[in-house]
């Protein structure tokens, strides 16, 4: 059972910068998929980025494509969401997921271990 606990999130300025981390405790090899969602209010899941542990290759939304980066300290297991030049349409409640065998990263439904989300608030 893989277990997720984010942490890092709060309030920033528009431009500002913040580093989400998520601790994994239970089983996770290098097959595993892991990554970060957002739901902002009123929308839908959205999924933000993810890493293959397996050859670290990294995948991104347009939406934050060049001021977000995905990393993983394998020796700590932990996952990382570095943050930068961040807008208030990144206003939203950040989750870490993992699981195995992922085909479509950006699809909520192919996760079933979830964090249980830490806010991030974007506000002048």
């Amino acid at each position: 059972e893989v277990q997720l606990g984010e942490s890092g999130g709060g309030l920033v300025q528009p431009g500002g910068s913040l580093r989400l981390s998520c601790a994994a405790s239970g089983y996770t090899d290098s097959n595993y998929y892991m990554g970060w969602f957002r739901r902002a209010p009123g929308k839908e899941r959205e999924g933000v980025a993810a890493i293959y542990l397996g050859d670290e290759s990294t995948y991104y939304d347009d939406s934050v494509k060049g001021r977000f980066t995905i990393s993983r300290d394998n020796v700590k297991n932990t996952l990382y969401l570095q943050m930068n030049s961040l807008k208030p349409e990144d206003t939203a409640m950040y989750y870490c997921v993992a699981d195995l065998g992922i085909v479509r990263w950006w699809k909520s439904y192919e996760y079933n271990y979830w964090g249980q989300g830490t806010q991030v608030t974007v506000s002048p």
